[in-house]
């Protein structure tokens, strides 16, 4: 596919921009999020037809353009990062393709391209699925301060090791196991996310709106939180990738703790929300993460006063 795109682009773009014109991506800027990520990796790709230092001096003259009307036109926040993204998807892409007889080398070009491809997927499933709620965030590029150290981390522990210890990095066989976890998080991540559609958001939702719903079939029929469980697994499969064993550790015990926590949280809001047809449903279906139960607090005095009611607590704002 990769090599498809790089000796015929323009037949791959006629078909993107043929989907692109239908109303799979209602929302404008989720269309333009995906040409501008395109854009990006194509001028990426045509690497090999224009010097180096021609792409490096369009690709900052570009860039600082596009910062300089971040306060003044909204829409070119969405490109100046769906661009970055892209940026960072075309040098993996490149790295990968032109350094086949170094496996440490697509080890990195493979991890590039499967982060930059996640946090453009979430933005425009959420252009989709959940339109209302899109907004730079949905990146999730500035999710939280834990989660940009510990992504340089793993680049560090990366480049360090590949500098002192270059054999601990031979062992594709982990690599591949890395990308097939890889590939079934962000599946099953975007799975839950179209199941779930409004009902899915990135953010905890501390008071219940007028059209929440619970979702109990599809992929939640099998996982309580299988978006979590997504995201779990691809994290692992990312220092899998990178053969990184001190982030590998790090990043489950991390994710583990942090969702946790978050599943606690969100399932005490949820009891609040629906009420016994939650807690049948909880009783029912794991959560999908080893050893997380879930909330196993207090339940709320409402609905121990109607727990012998079949009726469920429609909102407690």
């Amino acid at each position: 596919t990769v090599q498809r795109f790089l000796t015929h682009p323009k037949a791959c773009f006629s078909v993107i921009l043929k989907m692109l014109t239908q109303d799979y991506i209602p929302v404008f800027q989720g269309k333009v999020a995906i040409l501008s990520f395109l854009l990006s990796v194509s001028m990426v790709a045509i690497v090999d037809h224009i010097t180096i230092p021609v792409l490096v001096i369009v690709q900052l003259v570009y860039m600082l353009l596009l910062s300089g009307l971040w306060k003044f036109v909204k829409l070119s926040r969405f490109i100046l990062l769906s661009h970055v993204v892209g940026l960072i998807f075309g040098v993996g892409m490149v790295i990968t393709c032109n350094n086949t007889d170094s496996v440490q080398m697509v080890y990195l070009g493979v991890y590039m391209m499967v982060l930059a491809f996640f946090h453009i997927s979430e933005f425009v499933a959420t252009s989709i699925h959940n339109p209302q709620t899109l907004s730079l965030s949905s990146f999730l590029l500035n999710h939280s301060m834990e989660y940009g150290i510990a992504a340089v981390a793993s680049w560090i522990e990366y480049a360090v090791e590949l500098f002192f210890i270059p054999w601990l990095k031979s062992y594709w066989f982990i690599s591949a196991v890395g990308l097939i976890l890889v590939i079934s998080g962000e599946f099953l991540r975007k799975l839950a996310m179209f199941t779930a559609m409004t009902n899915f958001t990135h953010n905890v939702q501390y008071y219940k709106r007028y059209n929440h719903q619970l979702i109990t079939y599809g992929v939640y029929r099998y996982f309580r939180h299988p978006s979590y469980v997504g995201w779990f697994y691809w994290s692992t499969g990312t220092q899998l990738i990178l053969c990184n064993p001190v982030c590998l550790v790090v990043y489950i015990a991390t994710v583990w703790h942090f969702f946790k926590d978050r599943i606690e949280t969100e399932e005490e809001l949820l009891i609040h929300f629906f009420g016994q047809e939650y807690l049948d449903y909880k009783s029912r279906v794991g959560t999908g993460l080893p050893f997380i139960r879930g909330y196993t607090g207090e339940l709320p005095p409402e609905l121990v006063l109607l727990k012998s009611n079949s009726r469920p607590i429609i909102d407690l704002k």
